[in-house]
């Protein structure tokens, strides 16, 4: 969550500001100390000279400057860099135009207008010019404080912001200092780049650190980029998925695309959430499709119940890839669960497939319908057995028993095999019979028993069935023993 605050703006005290009595001027206009070295005279008249003047005087000129500005290294804050620690820096600056700033406007209303000769702080008498003098600490944990506050001083003297601030990193430089002298013209220059361009990982971070020092109708633009409610990931996750599976023409890639969205997803509960979701609304819509094919409604004529079931055989075909695609993204990512549950409660869309199955109206019209809602079977069912997706016992009872009917139907109506549907069927019987071992004996002789279809004319090719019975019957001649 992003703070923000709807105040007034309000300095941060951090500066000594002070009218002193001075030395002999510099013939220099910016004066440093000697371990002083990131900002060089050359770099300043550099930067000055980038500026477009607003007035006739003109940024460090000391002919006719009537503010000099001490601008200095707090040494009682603690730094991180220790290398900019005795950085101090003297510039020649004009009253009338300090006044942009809020807060020297309110520095000269007071103490310019009205200086105290009983304190130490006195004008100094130069060319008939009084001179003020000011001490400006600086507390930064950046190397480069100084230059950034200079740069914002010669801001001052300019309307044209955009010769400086040319990138978002030199905006979010400048902003702090533009915020803690009242600067509100470059303020606004600063946050209105920095909405207007993207941002690198390391910038956004930066921007939302700063987000809780603007004012509210500052902050407003920068905030909508970050989520504006609790569920737009969500919202966005779910939008892409249906575009994969239903509008997208390149829907390979776009299928791709999606499912390393999802890989690669932060929160693995949403992402549970999105596919939930689309799975229920794709099952929804092959149930329907199929119940309406299994009883359909003869009241028009002939040439048109056709048409309709046709679109009804379409349709259920259609979602159907749509949502063995959704099952391998929740098997992908361990959140399955509640499709599993889903699938083992489906005995009214088992007792349809079933019918429609026995039909022979649908071979010429969707012959891979039966292979694809058999995979999404088989899938599911493979993720329980091999403890992927944890299913209590009940819903690993339902679903051999609702769904082993209809490969029993699948396999004798489905003629003839081709050689993928064949070992998709075998492995479905694997499958099964690895479930049914899971159950309690009761369970398991009565759903083994459907099983007895699985055999082959060979007893040989079909060793999960013998391994089957074989499992079952050493375990029911198993003595008990209960130690007492």
């Amino acid at each position: 969550m992003i703070p923000t605050s709807s105040r007034k703006r309000q300095r941060v005290p951090c500066h000594t500001c002070a009218m002193r009595n001075s030395s002999a001027e510099s013939s220099q206009k910016i004066r440093r100390s000697a371990s002083a070295n990131s900002f060089s005279e050359a770099s300043a008249a550099s930067a000055a000279a980038a500026v477009v003047p607003r007035c006739s005087t003109s940024f460090n000129e000391s002919s006719t400057a009537d503010v000099i500005l001490r601008l200095y290294v707090d040494i009682d804050t603690p730094y991180t860099v220790t290398s900019t620690a005795g950085d101090d820096v003297q510039i020649y600056l004009h009253s009338n135009v300090l006044r942009r700033s809020k807060y020297f406007a309110a520095l000269l209303s007071d103490r310019w207008l009205n200086p105290n000769p009983d304190t130490n702080n006195a004008f100094d008498t130069d060319n008939e010019h009084k001179i003020l003098r000011l001490n400006f600490g600086v507390s930064s944990n950046k190397p480069n404080s100084i230059a950034d506050h200079l740069a914002v001083l010669q801001l001052l003297y300019t309307d044209d912001f955009s010769s400086v601030i040319n990138s978002v990193s030199v905006a979010l430089d400048l902003l702090p200092v533009a915020l803690e002298l009242l600067f509100e013209d470059c303020v606004k220059a600063c946050v209105k780049f920095i909405e207007a361009v993207p941002w690198t990982e390391e910038e956004e971070t930066r921007v939302i650190e700063v987000i809780p020092l603007l004012r509210e109708e500052e902050s407003k633009e920068l905030l909508s980029r970050f989520s504006p409610n609790e569920n737009c990931g969500e919202d966005m996750l779910h939008g892409l998925i249906l575009s994969a599976i239903h509008n997208h023409p390149n829907m390979a890639f776009v299928k791709a695309f999606v499912a390393k969205l999802l890989r690669d997803f932060a929160s693995r509960d949403s992402a549970r959430r999105v596919l939930e979701r689309a799975f229920e609304e794709s099952l929804k819509v092959v149930k329907e499709s199929l119940e309406e094919y299994s009883s359909p409604d003869f009241r028009g004529d002939h040439n048109e119940t056709e048409a309709i079931q046709r679109l009804n055989l379409h349709t259920a075909m259609t979602n159907g890839r749509h949502l063995l695609w959704l099952v391998e993204r929740m098997i992908e990512l361990r959140v399955a669960d509640s499709a599993v549950k889903e699938w083992s409660e489906q005995a009214a869309f088992t007792a349809d497939l079933q019918r429609a199955f026995r039909d022979d109206a649908w071979r010429n019209i969707v012959p891979g319908l039966p292979a694809v809602i058999m995979r999404c079977t088989c899938k599911l069912a493979n993720a329980v057995a091999a403890g992927t997706t944890l299913a209590a016992r009940q819903v690993r009872v339902k679903l051999v028993k609702d769904w082993l009917p209809v490969l029993i139907v699948c396999k004798d109506n489905v003629s003839p095999l081709l050689p993928s549907h064949k070992s998709l069927y075998l492995e479905l019987e694997d499958t099964f019979l690895r479930i049914i071992s899971t159950l309690p004996m009761s369970d398991s002789q009565e759903l083994l028993q459907q099983c007895l279809s699985f055999s082959t004319k060979n007893v040989e090719d079909c060793p999960h069935l013998v391994t089957a019975f074989n499992t079952w019957f050493r375990r029911a001649t198993r003595p008990t023993r209960v130690d007492g």
